[in-house]
């Protein structure tokens, strides 16, 4: 019987010392000293940091192995668009016109340049965002792990962290929105900064890109910001090669194949001069007459230039094209308008009879009675 009541004792006392579930620790020191305080002081201020400094650790370690793993996703993310860019590069072959490294060749060079560094940013900048979520999720569970060794309660915690979510989703689902249609940005590139870009309400040159907003000056030079979620479609018209289409209009009475043969002429001499800004690709094409306009004929040209290029090649075109018309009699359209004058005939005393003169009323006259 003393053994059972000294037994109940003892356990009641290391219960009072650590709890229901006493850890090796205060076990072991009640075990040796059979001391409430001291167990209790062992329990709080070696077992439990210890073990905190242990859950710390072990996510320190899981934090490296998962930012390793994204390092090596995003390494070998960068070298496959590299290689894309490499290929792209080498389908742009020289028609024979090049037999050394001219400004054209070096002009591809730096493009590709550009693009392999762009990759890379865009690559580390994804890699940077996916670290910090990785490393702020598990640091988040180790610290709340290692509440609960304290004894705090994280029943209530995790409620109100979950009611918290919920008002900040709602509140903030623009946000988030913006926030991942940024990160699907930077994985598909569809674009990047120096290109130009349509976006439907803006369009323009795009001048920095973050995961909410996108940054763009238009022709004006007007400054606009617009939230990543509320980009619906992209047309970038920087990526690869462009094309420069141009309705050339000549009057009606004009020899058709003598304005195309002018049209021809033109283009393929900025072809084969091959501007600084005005870099054609490939032979220009005459696609044929493209519309018959009120007091005009169309005959559509297509030129493939460099990428950003067709804006500057077009006007350089049109310039020539003025100077080749004028000196080949070829007109250039305008509106035209035929008046046709009406003379109103003079009565005898020499003033003229108004339109709207009052008339004589005119009265029927019927057949008699009988006779119709």
């Amino acid at each position: 019987m003393d053994l059972i009541v000294l037994a109940q004792a003892t356990s009641d006392g290391l219960t009072n010392a650590c709890g229901l579930e006493p850890s090796l620790t205060c076990d072991f020191v009640y075990g040796a000293t059979e001391n409430e305080t001291l167990a209790r002081f062992a329990d709080w201020f070696v077992a439990r940091p210890l073990k905190v400094v242990f859950i710390l650790v072990v996510a320190w370690f899981i934090n490296r192995i998962i930012r390793r793993s994204i390092q090596r996703f995003v390494d070998g993310l960068m070298a496959r668009q590299e290689i894309k860019a490499q290929q792209r590069h080498a389908e742009e072959v020289d028609d024979g016109r090049f037999a050394e490294l001219t400004a054209l060749a070096m002009k591809k060079a730096a493009r590709l340049a550009t693009q392999m560094e762009r990759s890379k940013q865009r690559s580390q900048a994804l890699g940077t965002v996916l670290k910090s979520l990785s490393s702020a999720v598990i640091y988040g569970l180790a610290i709340v792990i290692s509440l609960a060794e304290f004894g705090v309660s994280l029943g209530p915690l995790i409620a109100g962290a979950g009611i918290a979510g919920v008002a900040l989703g709602f509140g903030a689902q623009s946000l988030v929105k913006d926030f991942l249609s940024g990160i699907f940005m930077l994985v598909e590139d569809q674009y990047g900064v120096g290109d130009i870009v349509d976006i439907g309400e803006a369009s323009g040159v795009v001048e920095e890109i973050t995961l909410r907003t996108t940054r763009l000056r238009d022709v004006k030079g007007t400054v606009w910001f617009v939230p990543n979620g509320e980009i619906r479609r992209v047309g970038n018209m920087s990526q690869q090669w462009a094309r420069a289409v141009l309705d050339v209009e000549v009057a009606y009475d004009t020899n058709i194949n003598k304005a195309t043969r002018i049209i021809k002429e033109v283009a393929d001499s900025v072809w084969q001069d091959q501007l600084e800004t005005a870099t054609i690709l490939e032979e220009p094409q005459i696609w044929g007459v493209e519309a018959f306009g009120a007091s005009s004929i169309a005959i559509r040209l297509v030129l493939k230039v460099e990428p950003g290029e067709q804006f500057a090649t077009a006007r350089e075109v049109r310039q020539r094209l003025k100077v080749a018309f004028d000196r080949h009699g070829i007109e250039i359209p305008f509106p035209q308008r035929t008046v046709w004058m009406h003379e109103v005939p003079a009565d005898a005393s020499g003033d003229s009879v108004a339109d709207d003169q009052e008339e004589p009323e005119f009265r029927a006259t019927g057949a008699p009675e009988g006779t119709g």
